[in-house]
Parts: C-alpha cells; sequence; structure tokens
C-alpha cells in the first residue's frame, strides 16, 4: 500500500478513515447530531477518500458562511 500524503498514517484506508470519523463523532457528538444531508455527503466522501478532513471542513466551513450571508434559510 502506498502511503498517501493526504490523510494521516492512521487514515490510509477506507476502514481507518471511517474509524478516525468514528472517534471524532466520539469526542465531539455534534460531528454527529448536528449533520446536515451535505455535511453526510462530506463524511462519505473523506471515507472513499476523495476528500481529507481539512477539505471537508472548509466546504463545511463555506457552506455555513454563505447560508449566514444568504437572506433566505436554504440550508446545505
Amino acid at each position: 500500500m502506498s502511503y498517501d500524503l493526504k490523510f494521516g498514517t492512521d487514515a490510509q484506508t477506507p476502514d481507518q478513515r471511517a474509524y478516525v470519523l468514528a472517534q471524532m463523532q466520539a469526542v465531539n457528538p455534534l460531528l454527529r447530531t448536528r449533520a446536515t444531508p451535505y455535511a453526510l455527503q462530506l463524511y462519505d466522501r473523506y471515507i472513499a477518500g476523495e476528500l481529507s478532513w481539512t477539505e471537508v471542513r472548509q466546504a463545511l466551513d463555506a457552506a455555513q458562511a454563505a447560508q449566514n450571508n444568504c437572506p433566505s434559510e436554504t440550508g446545505f
């Protein structure tokens, strides 16, 4: 298995990334209980190896900023 610098040493496979996500959700339950459908899609993409956790956070932060600047409540 080649090492992907996009992920930490303990998050190289989908199973490892799922475990890392579960551990983050255990420490910060809001990652699970307040997860929007958009966030869940990003989590799936993280587990699949399409996005790093940094990219997930950037996408969630951008969506939140867009929602805060939008006069209508469209959600994300």
